[in-house]
């Protein structure tokens, strides 16, 4: 698994090298151009990032522009709803991880969870982490926004069950992001067992400091320079 949960006191005082280490910097929509992922790679060699999360289409764009880097590329599959076939999410997958992906984070199959369907969901997720294989984390992304405290719980634990290493608050892409209950909560459910990523509205320092007071070990942002360097960020973006 991999983890910044160790870097996780009560009350945290971080440099802005170290908040960089828990962010993913991230383009994830539709009219992203080519362009806009190479300033977003440069940005996050720049600034030591951990990872740039796009789209599948531009993991080789990423994966050759972080080539010796620390950062990391990951690609988000069955992006935004989920609700593809499991044999699209493996095969997103695969092509994915040998384009150079080196993280995924997939979309829950939101409507089964919905429908109470457990064992399919976690099927589905199991299916992804195989794809994936044993050296590439696979993030849950549960679309927490909506979903009852219970189906977070179930969705959590699901995913643990299938083997991922991290589950993940949201898309950016639905009717809210993360928040901080959310967070505590899944930190409970999955201990200390998986990562936790909060994504989805962080777009301060202030508030991602808040996020890993909570227990998050990655923050998905677009704001990431903002973030680290604590200025004021545009209002657009994930």
């Amino acid at each position: 698994m991999t983890s910044n949960s160790s870097l996780n006191p009560a009350k945290t005082t971080l440099s802005s090298l170290e908040i960089a280490r828990f962010i993913d910097h991230t383009l994830l929509k539709p009219e992203a151009t080519p362009d806009e992922i190479e300033k977003l790679c440069h940005e996050a060699r720049a600034n030591q990032f951990a990872t740039v999360c796009v789209n599948s289409r531009f993991i080789p764009q990423a994966a050759r522009l972080l080539e010796g880097s620390q950062t990391l590329p990951i690609a988000v599959i069955g992006f935004p709803l989920g609700a593809c076939a499991t044999e699209v999410k493996v095969f997103e997958t695969q092509w994915s991880v040998q384009h150079g992906a080196r993280e995924i984070d997939m979309v829950i199959a939101l409507g089964l969870l919905l429908d109470g369907k457990d064992a399919e969901v976690e099927a589905d997720i199991r299916a992804v982490v195989k794809a994936a294989g044993p050296n590439i984390p696979v993030k849950v992304i549960l679309e927490t926004c909506l979903l009852t405290e219970e189906q977070k719980i179930r969705a959590c634990e699901l995913s643990l069950k299938a083997g991922a290493a991290f589950v993940k608050t949201s898309t950016g892409f639905s009717k809210g992001g993360a928040t901080l209950e959310d967070i505590r909560l899944m930190r409970k459910v999955v201990g200390n067992q998986m990562g936790v990523k909060a994504s989805g509205g962080i777009r301060t320092h202030e508030q991602a400091i808040a996020f890993i007071e909570a227990g998050a070990s990655r923050i998905g942002a677009s704001a990431s320079v903002a973030i680290v360097s604590g200025t004021v960020p545009s209002m657009t973006g994930y």
